[in-house]
Formats: C-alpha cells, structure tokens, sequence
C-alpha cells in the first residue's frame, strides 16, 4: 500500500482498537521503518502497568512457524527430510501415530494424528482442556504423555485439518535428531539468526517484568490469567513470546534470507492447502493470504489473541497482538476489511 492507504489503515485500527477498549499493540512498518506503533490498556491489570510498544506478548500457535522453521533448518543440514517417516524416529513412542505419517504431513497439518488439543472438538477458550498437570510441561519429552494415545483419524495425507499435536510431535522429532532442547534449538537457529533478542519461551508462573499477563476474559476488572489454561512453557504448538518490534525483524530476516536460504523459505511459504473457515491458505508452519501476496501468522488461546502480516513484495509488516483471548479480533476484522475494500 502506499503511505498515503497506510496511514488510512493506522487510523482505521486506531479507532477500532480504542473503541473495543483493547490491551495490545498495534504496529505497521514498512521495511523496518515504522509507520504507526501505539500501545493500548493494561500489561498487569492488578498492579495497573501499561503495555508499550516494546511489551512481550505470548503468540499461541502464531509461533508454529518457529518450529517449522528450526525443522526445516534440520532438513537443510541433511539430518531429516520432508518425506522421513516420523516412526523411524519415534521408535515405539506414540505408537498410535501411522506408520506412514511423514515430517511435511506434520507440517503441514495433513497427518490425520489424533490431536490432545482438537481443533475440531466442543470446547470453548476458557475451558481447562489438558490432561497432564500443567506445571509439568515444561519440556518436550514431557508432552509425550500429553499426545499418546490419540488415535488416528484420517489417513496421512487424505485431508488438511488443523492440528496442534502434530507441531508437539515435530518438536520431540527436532530435540531427538538435532540432540538439542527443542527450545534451544529455536533459540540458535531461528531467533538468534533473525535478531530476535527479545523473543523466546517464557514460562507462566514466572514472567518477567517486561511480558504482558494473558487474561482469559475481556472485562477490565477480571484479572483470571491464563496460568492454568496452557503448558506452563510453550513447545512445538505454540506459546512462545515476542514484541512487534521483533515480528518486524523476523519477517524481513527470512525475507533476506538471514534464516534459511531462499529455496527453503519458499518451501514454507507455498500454499498447499486452503481453509474456507479461515478464509486463509495454508503452507508449511505459515499461512497465506486467500488471494494476495500476504504471509499471516495467526494465534488464537486463553488470554492471547493475534495475527502479523507481511507483504513481501512491499515489505509491510502489520502486527496486532492482545495479552487477551477476544481482544485483537476486532481489529483483526477491520484490518481485514481495509484489505479486501
């Protein structure tokens, strides 16, 4: 867009922002220099600290595309492919998963694996919904207890359905082949590469000063955070934390290729599937504009709400981030709006 419908658009999702009362950020850049960036409501209701433009907020499945990424940097070392069979690494763990279920079905949500967070399952955001003590995810192998036992529901490559376990059971493929913590293994080879130095796996029960508290519900008085809702430290599925200012720099680094090579980035970036209810397409960690040139990541949990934007052929970046479940939906829809009108 031009500057001119840039700036239209800022004052569009200013107004939305201030009238839905929303606690988030909302920032739009144009390779690296900002556009508009304000800051909204409240970090930590109780103790009244405002979020800024600066604040780390959790990204649900938006980072999903941290885990294809630290696995397709696996593939560009040779030490997986997108056709390896997943079995061969899980030995006898997970035994319910299908023989013939590959690394690029994970990725791509195309396995048919049982998911522990069903996608396609009655629950609502506020629901409790795992069944391992939260406080003892904390690590990957961890969630192998959390994922087993689900069975099959399809057959691998039969049908695109959004999957959350599928990005677990990537997770513990990474931390076995590349002998690293899935979380180190990001850190090294995503994070640091793309100059995200404020960016990473925060746990829950312990955040810092800097980090936005996710609230369930919407109302400014409730101050139930989502401490019990999700893993105490994010994995393969989600839950990892970041500013604005850093989504900027992730998308413009695997732009440039500080990330992975270009052949790769593509491979990510190819649409493959499309999701009406999403009115989205689908690639490989990475959504897709439905027609347009746009790259979309997308998290959707208790207490956190967000989708981040980037055109690559005008290297726009929109992030619009909540530390809450409903919040940036509203401006997510005028955003949407303003593109398509």
């Amino acid at each position: 867009m031009p500057q001119p419908e840039l700036d239209a658009v800022a004052t569009v999702l200013d107004q939305r922002a201030r009238a839905d009362a929303m606690n988030g950020v909302v920032s739009i850049d144009v390779d690296g220099t900002p556009v508009f960036a304000q800051a909204y409501g409240l970090a930590d209701r109780a103790h009244v600290v405002p979020n800024t433009v600066d604040t780390r907020f959790g990204t649900a499945s938006a980072s999903k595309a941290f885990t294809a990424l630290a696995v397709m940097a696996l593939v560009e070392d040779g030490a997986l492919q997108l056709d390896t069979p997943v079995r061969s690494i899980l030995g006898r763990d997970l035994r319910t998963i299908d023989d013939g279920v590959t690394v690029e079905h994970l990725l791509s949500h195309t396995s048919g694996i049982g998911d522990y967070l069903d996608e396609e399952a009655d629950w609502e955001v506020d629901d409790y919904v795992l069944t391992v003590p939260v406080h003892e995810l904390a690590q990957t192998e961890a969630f192998v207890r959390a994922v087993d036992g689900q069975p099959q529901k399809s057959a691998p490559g039969e049908r695109f359905a959004y999957n959350n376990g599928g990005y677990i059971v990537l997770a513990i493929v990474a931390e076995r082949v590349s002998a690293l913590g899935f979380h180190e293994l990001v850190g090294e080879r995503v994070l640091a590469p793309a100059g995200m130095e404020r960016s990473g796996y925060l746990r829950l029960d312990e955040l810092p000063g800097d980090a936005a508290i996710g609230y369930v519900y919407e109302e400014p008085d409730s101050l139930r955070s989502n401490v019990l809702h999700l893993p105490v430290r994010g994995n393969g599925d989600g839950g990892a934390f970041t500013t604005a200012p850093d989504l900027s720099r992730f998308w413009r680094a695997l732009a440039d290729g500080a990330v992975l090579s270009a052949s790769s980035v593509a491979e990510l970036w190819r649409p493959r599937h499309t999701d009406e209810s999403e009115g989205l397409r689908y690639g490989l960690g990475f959504w897709r504009d439905l027609e347009g040139p746009g790259i979309v990541l997308e998290g959707y949990d208790a207490g956190v709400s967000i989708r981040s934007r980037f055109d690559p052929e005008t290297r726009t970046t929109v992030t619009i981030v909540a530390n809450s479940s409903e919040g940036a939906w509203g401006v997510i829809k005028a955003y949407s709006d303003a593109l398509s009108g």
